[in-house]
């Protein structure tokens, strides 16, 4: 199972920017999908997620700026993000959680490798 995502770079702030992540190999479901990020000397935090019914969970940082989506056909997740502002600027990792077999008991993480984001002001 690998996770690829892409579609990050360099931003001016209050810029927009898409990032997608698709996932690839053998699985059985995808329970939810999320994109997580990590600024330097900080630890990786939540900025959204998505679970298998569409609902989206965000940070209260990207509130009304990010808006996440997922394709189910297609096993990718996007991350739409608007008016992006300088404190957005990090490594941004997809993850999933998910099954590989139907006989799975319960789902497990995975993770990509992150495409990076920088924001200039």
């Amino acid at each position: 199972v690998q996770l690829q995502a892409s579609g990050g770079g360099l931003v001016q702030a209050g810029g927009s920017l898409r990032l997608s992540c698709a996932v690839s190999g053998s699985i059985f479901r995808i329970e939810s999908m999320g994109w997580y990020r990590q600024a330097p000397g900080k630890q990786r935090e939540l900025v959204a997620d998505i679970i298998s019914d569409g609902r989206p969970n965000y940070a209260d940082s990207v509130k009304g700026r990010f808006t996440i989506s997922r394709d189910n056909a297609k096993n990718t997740v996007y991350l739409q993000m608007n008016n992006v502002k300088p404190d957005d600027a990090g490594v941004y990792y997809c993850a999933a959680d998910l099954t590989l077999a139907e006989s799975d008991y319960e789902a497990s993480d995975y993770w990509g490798k992150g495409t990076q984001v920088t924001v200039s002001s």
